[in-house]
């Protein structure tokens, strides 16, 4: 009589649902996890009260659009380790699920540490500043093309990392310059000339544009309004294709 010796590979599933709970594993064992992205972007705007001169309701859809970017410093870092340290990225490869499903994947499982923020900072908008339907939906599309965008840019940059070492200055550095240099915070009129010139070369100052445009925080037409949508469009979709061409699925 013939005996089976191996195991069915299975060709069709749903792993989305595991994402969500290593995301939600993540924050239950270390509830600081979710914590520090509340606590971050309003130390951010503590400051920025004191000393700037700038209205305070256009900081915190700054912070709402800085935690989008730095959720891909988070997948970066899971992503390294899970391939460097677990070797769990092997076992990911070797199923049916495709690098566009693992990066939605790991994606959603960081953003869930940021929930708690958005909520926060949403509710903190709505006390300062009058939020019309429609404004909250430029916010929010802003908020998801950023989120992700970076997550791309995060998966990508950490196929390339050899070490457990490289993770955090790499991440850190990225991010934290990109984070920087984007007028999340500001307007990108108080830039000096050579780094306004960079600054329109990244998505995040479009995010803000447009975030800030269809709130009408700032005067801008709508034909203005639709141009700084669509080069938000386009960059975030040039980084993500890059990225996605830059990452190393199957490695060795």
């Amino acid at each position: 009589m013939a005996v089976a010796t191996g195991y069915a590979i299975p060709r069709r599933g749903n792993l989305f649902p595991a994402f969500i709970i290593i995301g939600w594993r993540w924050i239950s064992r270390n509830p600081a996890v979710a914590a520090a992205p509340v606590i971050v972007p309003f130390l951010f705007l503590y400051f920025l009260k004191i000393i700037s001169q700038y209205a305070f309701p256009g900081e915190v859809v700054g912070a709402m659009l800085f935690i989008s970017q730095n959720v891909g410093n988070w997948v970066l870092g899971d992503s390294a380790t899970w391939r460097i340290q677990w070797s769990i990225q092997d076992m990911f490869v070797a199923s049916p699920l495709t690098k566009l499903q693992y990066l939605f994947g790991i994606a959603i499982s960081n953003v869930l540490a940021a929930l708690p923020a958005y909520v926060v900072l949403g509710i903190v908008l709505a006390l300062v500043y009058p939020v019309s339907p429609l404004g909250w939906l430029f916010l929010v599309i802003s908020i998801l093309v950023l989120w992700l965008l970076f997550s791309a840019i995060g998966i990508a940059i950490s196929s390339r990392i050899t070490s457990r070492r490289e993770i955090w200055p790499i991440g850190n550095f990225v991010f934290t310059a990109v984070g920087i240099l984007s007028p999340l915070y500001y307007p990108v009129e108080v830039l000096p000339p050579y780094l306004r010139t960079v600054a329109y070369f990244l998505p995040g100052t479009y995010a803000a544009l447009f975030a800030k445009g269809g709130l009408g925080m700032i005067s801008i037409s709508a034909a203005q309004l639709a141009l700084y949508g669509l080069l938000l469009a386009v960059l975030a979709t040039v980084g993500i294709l890059l990225s996605l061409s830059v990452y190393r699925w199957r490695v060795g």
